[in-house]
């Protein structure tokens, strides 16, 4: 270990030449501080695109019925047909993969005139009839009240959650709207709860904050639709591979449905997991590259100090010379080359590392922590995990840049130490 007097030496040697030491150390620095700047802004990109699908289940699929594109039993091709409640039955009783599983309608405004009203007050909103699991799929927060349950679907009760843009804008932020009724395309309905959306990025049918929730039964039963719906989303439970559960539904259906086998235009499916693994391997391969990018600057930066410090060792050749013939062992030239050489690389690399992670703190109140519609760059941070990588890099890289070094210096014999002027 290295005592005071040594530390005292090493430190000397080093600020003896403070210009071509801190011009040394720079490239250390900017290596390491590149390397927390990439890491942190690949951070704040991940956490903004997480925070816009947080909420939604990432292992969710859901499926549109759309005119068949074969002929099929005698049926032409461009066959309209309709999902029903047997359907979700049949399915939920026959795919074991299944989770859970929701249908839902909707009815659009696409004209731009006001539909729902609370008062005077009204404006231009989607509605959407779901089953009470559909917020455990595409997940809100309750503000006020409850969602949906089954009590409201078994008595198709005229009751409705509202979206908190929908609840602000008609019956005010300051106002409690349980028991308030308001009337959506003609028909009233009493409010039983308000939803607030994690975030409106990823919708069905819809942003959840724009639209008055119903249950879908009384949705069926007020717009005389039976036992049909617009479409349905399910989640696909663990274990299970999504892209079969996906087959076995749509084969399910076909074969329920007088559809061909081979008609994959009859069923859209589009599928939320598929879209998040890509969105996943994008994001570790931007990871892999910054750690590369980082990576390779920070090695020429090593490559600098090495370089110097072989300049070091020729003009203290009758010092290290010297030392020999005084018996000075290799290991102990070995180990003085190398502190020298792992000092300067740390101290340049811890301040690379503390000022990357203070401007990026900066960086961070500036944008803020907290999700909202139009922010993809969010809290752009490194993790402590990333911290304690990135020092043990610059020591390692500390070692590294002494070895050569440190293998000159042993090479030089006392009788140069003579010859050297």
């Amino acid at each position: 270990m290295f005592d005071i007097d040594s530390i005292t030496e090493i430190w000397q040697t080093i600020a003896r030449n403070k210009t071509r030491s801190i011009l040394t150390a720079f490239g250390v620095f900017w290596g390491i501080f590149i390397l927390v700047i990439l890491l942190a802004c690949g951070n704040g990109f991940d956490n903004g695109l997480r925070s816009n699908i947080e909420g939604f289940s990432t292992n969710s699929t859901f499926m549109i019925p759309s005119f068949t594109t074969e002929p099929y039993k005698g049926y032409q091709k461009g066959r309209d047909w309709s999902l029903n409640m047997s359907d979700m039955e049949a399915i939920k009783r026959k795919v074991k993969g299944v989770d859970m599983i929701s249908p839902i309608s909707s009815i659009y405004s696409y004209n731009g005139e006001k539909n729902v009203f609370y008062g005077t007050k009204g404006g231009n909103f989607s509605m959407k009839g779901v089953m009470p699991n559909y917020n455990e799929i595409d997940r809100g927060k309750i503000v006020y009240g409850r969602f949906i349950n089954e009590t409201d679907i078994a008595e198709s009760r005229k009751v409705c959650v509202l979206g908190k843009k929908v609840y602000e804008d008609l019956i005010g932020a300051d106002k409690n709207p349980l028991g308030m009724m308001i009337k959506a395309n003609g028909i009233y309905y009493q409010v039983i709860g308000v939803i607030q959306a994690y975030n409106d990025h990823v919708n069905i049918s819809g942003a959840t904050s724009e639209t008055v929730i119903l249950p879908l039964t009384t949705m069926q039963l007020a717009y005389h639709t039976g036992d049909k719906f617009d479409f349905f989303m399910f989640t696909t439970a663990r274990g299970h591979n999504t892209k079969d559960i996906q087959d076995e539904v749509k084969a399910l259906l076909r074969e329920r449905h007088d559809i061909a086998p081979t008609d994959e235009g009859a069923i859209w499916c589009f599928d939320f997991e598929e879209m998040f693994n890509m969105f996943e391997y994008l994001f570790l391969g931007i990871k892999i590259l910054i750690w590369i990018v980082g990576i390779g600057t920070l090695l020429s930066g090593v490559v600098g100090v090495s370089n110097i410090m072989l300049v070091t060792i020729k003009e203290r050749t009758r010092e290290i010379g010297v030392r020999r013939a005084l018996g000075a062992k290799p290991s102990l030239i070995i180990r003085q080359v190398m502190a020298e050489s792992l000092l300067l690389t740390v101290l340049a690399g811890i301040v690379g590392l503390v000022i990357g992670v203070a401007i990026m703190a900066v960086v961070a109140g500036v944008v803020g922590n907290t999700p909202s519609e139009d922010v993809m760059f969010l809290n752009p941070q490194i993790g402590f995990g990333a911290a304690i990588v990135a020092t043990v890099i610059i020591v390692l890289s500390g070692l590294l840049a002494g070895v050569l070094p440190a293998m000159r210096a042993i090479q030089i014999k006392a009788i140069d130490a003579i010859r050297e002027e």
